[in-house]
């Protein structure tokens, strides 16, 4: 069944950098569209105060990955907790990634807090104690890229952790069938994840950088999680 997604844009990152790649709702859809080639994919551009004119335009949305914080002032991250709000009170399909789960966290009663631990960065472990049904086919371990700084502290009423890990203990959570979100970063490639660290050198302490280096010696599944994504999207329970 041919489905139209939302991708809400929300990086801020203007850097040369940024501009040598593709933008996040691009990476999505590069992940996303071989497996659902029939399905249209459309990037939104929410960091820019652009918003869908109504939440039911959309079978389904993707929350990007952002540097901008979910804590901030701008009217634009306000605005979209509230289309959050919306969406989750008609119970439409929203991923969330990095930015997003913890956006998803925050506009329904969690919280999002800096780590303790520092950087979250290079790749990262996550062990899923519980199985959603669109999770199949079914991995109770999954490594994924990792970049932040801030994670969800607090889950809002109802929701489900499904992984994590010691240095994130919600790296992924549920509610109901019709939320599904993860602290990481489905959607890097080893190519960007490696140029990222490259830049970052020099900008955060060394040992940060060391430790995110000698991580990416773990290959990241991306892929494999790209199928939990769109299964996700599609379910109806």
């Amino acid at each position: 069944m041919t489905r139209r997604i939302a991708i809400l844009l929300t990086s801020t990152d203007t850097s040369d950098f940024a501009g040598r790649h593709p933008d996040d709702g691009q990476k999505f859809t590069t992940l996303l569209q071989p497996l659902r080639p029939d399905w249209q994919f459309d990037v939104i551009s929410v960091k820019d105060g652009v918003f869908p004119a109504s939440p039911e335009r959309y079978d389904g949305y993707i929350i990007t990955g952002s540097p901008a914080s979910v804590n901030g002032p701008e009217a634009w991250v306000g605005q979209l907790k509230s289309l959050i709000r919306d969406i989750d009170a008609r119970k439409i399909p929203m991923f969330g990634a990095c930015f997003g789960h913890q956006a998803i966290a925050v506009a329904l009663g969690g919280s999002v807090t800096r780590s303790d631990k520092g950087w979250g960065l290079g790749t990262a472990p996550t062990h899923f104690d519980r199985h959603a049904p669109w999770m199949e086919p079914f991995r109770d371990h999954l490594v994924l890229f990792a970049a932040h700084q801030e994670q969800v502290q607090d889950l809002p009423e109802g929701a489900e952790v499904l992984g994590g890990d010691d240095f994130c203990p919600i790296g992924a959570f549920r509610i109901g069938d019709h939320i599904f979100a993860t602290e990481y970063h489905p959607e890097m490639t080893y190519g960007f994840i490696a140029e990222l660290l490259d830049e970052l050198d020099g900008k955060l302490d060394a040992e940060t950088i060391a430790r995110a280096r000698s991580s990416l010696e773990q290959p990241a599944e991306g892929a494999f999680f790209a199928q939990w994504i769109v299964k996700f999207l599609e379910y109806r329970g």
